[in-house]
């Protein structure tokens, strides 16, 4: 087998100012890798409540806080901010910094569903904003490697893509998970990363079909998808709440397979496989951190940001739009409906 280190590119040095919308452990998570970027300054930070938003600010060095989610959006300081609520609240938070002049990195899933997300891309656009989803698996230098293998033809044409995303639980009702108000259920949480991944390599499919088990709450403990596309090509995609499953993935070609051993959205090795050939594996670079870094996307936002772009060719809008249609589409299948929707 051989073996290829993945190395990523440099950004230009120009600070980017960040303000932190949210305190909970994805935020606390992102802010401790933007802490490390010596070409991003952390701002401020805003939550619900002032002492919330303090104690974040004093445990990451953060000058200022705010109680309140406007405030924070009103910064004059702030080049772009960092929305880490929970995706029942992003159509809300994005649109309070889109609306004050702000760029926008959200957390995916990227809204409740594509209504609320034609919402916030309109409202980028109308103002010529920079808004993006946090899909940190596309910016992953080893994910950016695979689709480039795919699109130059290392595995000749794609018929198959598999994944599957699984926590063990068990969660229980009272978690938000389980919260339809808060858009419980496997599918947005975790199901949205293999549905990404089969947009990434194949787009927006042509027939979509599902089966899940619902909870007591009707939001979904496991969901299967079955995707396909004209072009011949299927996705066989799955996702859970109830068990932890290996977060395997790969894609066949009509002339060769690439697989994901283990943590195929922020994964440290892919293998490619040809007929013929000894296995290739390919490695990440160690200089860039730990496979959970979250480096990767704020580093993309700054290099966009710098450049003038109102959109990463990463995660471009109009791709989390498709993505969010097919997330209501198998809803709509599996029998999920949010309230207020």
């Amino acid at each position: 087998m051989t073996t290829d280190t993945v190395r990523t590119e440099t950004v230009p040095t120009d600070t980017v100012r960040w303000g932190i919308l949210a305190t909970g452990g994805i935020a606390a998570a992102f802010t401790a890798d933007l802490v490390d970027l010596p070409d991003a300054e952390i701002v401020a930070v805003g939550s619900r409540t002032e002492a919330s938003a303090q104690a974040f600010a004093e445990r990451f060095g953060i000058p200022r806080s705010y109680g309140d989610w406007g405030a924070l959006a009103e910064d004059p300081d702030i080049d772009v901010v960092y929305v880490a609520t929970p995706h029942s609240a992003h159509r809300t938070a994005a649109g309070l910094c889109l609306k004050a002049g702000r760029a926008v990195l959200c957390e995916k899933p990227f809204t409740l569903n594509v209504r609320e997300a034609q919402e916030l891309v309109a409202l980028a656009r109308d103002n010529n904003r920079f808004l993006m989803e946090a899909m940190w698996m596309y910016c992953n230098p080893l994910i950016r490697r695979l689709k480039a293998l795919v699109d130059d033809g290392a595995i000749g044409e794609v018929r198959t893509v598999q994944a599957d995303f699984g926590l063990e639980g068990p969660f229980p009702p009272s978690h938000r998970l389980r919260d339809p108000a808060q858009g419980g259920g496997a599918l947005l949480d975790l199901g949205v990363y293999p549905v990404s991944f089969a947009h990434l390599l194949l787009g927006e499919p042509d027939g979509i079909s599902a089966q899940a088990v619902l909870s007591a709450e009707d939001v979904d403990l496991q969901t299967a998808l079955a995707l396909s596309w004209d072009s011949g090509a299927l996705a066989a995609l799955h996702c859970s709440i109830t068990g932890g499953t290996g977060t395997t993935a790969s894609v066949t070609g009509s002339r060769g397979r690439i697989d994901i051993p283990s943590g195929f959205f922020h994964p440290d090795r892919l293998v490619l496989h040809r007929a013929g050939r000894d296995p290739e594996e390919f490695t990440g670079d160690p200089a860039d951190g730990p496979r959970d870094s979250f480096r990767h996307e704020a580093r993309e936002v700054m290099r966009a940001l710098r450049a003038g772009e109102t959109e990463s060719p990463l995660a471009p809008l109009d791709g989390t739009l498709a993505v969010m249609r097919t997330l209501d589409a198998v809803r709509e299948r599996i029998g999920v409906r949010y309230p207020h929707e």
